[in-house]
């Protein structure tokens, strides 16, 4: 548990820090470029998902995102594996990241808008906690299909042996 909130903590402070970083340098509007128009710093208010999907349903998104705050938090109780702990403090760290914009951004509590800014060639605009929300997701999927159980051990048949 101590490293899941190590890598949540680390996680959470880089997207508060970033995000503050991008609304007070970055016009909306007004891209800085980074590797030309490659790689932009874009400022963009999102009221829904990733992708800018469900725009209408923020304040189910917020709900959505206490609850895996929650199952995460329930889950790394008994966490034996350093790569779970991990992937799930990727998980929680970019949760509650990004919880915190839908509660205390405009345009009010449990419908705020989530601050983006990271622009890849044509990818959809992101933030710290949305990169560190995949690749956790990412190493946890991984982590079950080789067989890496949260409490250290090793689900032969998943492994293929």
């Amino acid at each position: 548990m101590p490293m899941l909130v190590a890598i949540a903590a680390l996680i959470l402070g880089l997207d508060l820090v970033t995000k503050i970083l991008a609304v007070r340098h970055i016009e909306p509007g007004d891209p800085i470029s980074v590797i030309g128009d490659v790689v932009t710093l874009t400022l963009v208010r999102n009221p829904g998902a990733a992708f800018s999907m469900a725009t209408g349903m923020t304040w189910v998104l917020t709900l959505v995102a206490i609850a895996v705050v929650i199952g995460v938090i329930k889950i790394g109780r008994t966490l034996r594996s350093p790569w779970w702990a991990l992937g799930l403090g990727l998980v929680l760290g970019g949760a509650l990241g990004n919880l915190i914009d839908r509660i205390f951004r405009a345009p009010g509590p449990l419908q705020g808008h989530v601050v983006d800014f990271v622009s890849v060639g044509w990818w959809p605009v992101f933030n710290v906690a949305d990169s560190a929300i995949v690749c956790g997701a990412i190493l946890l999927v991984a982590l079950t299909l080789f067989g890496f159980e949260p409490d250290g051990t090793r689900d032969a048949k998943a492994a293929g042996e």
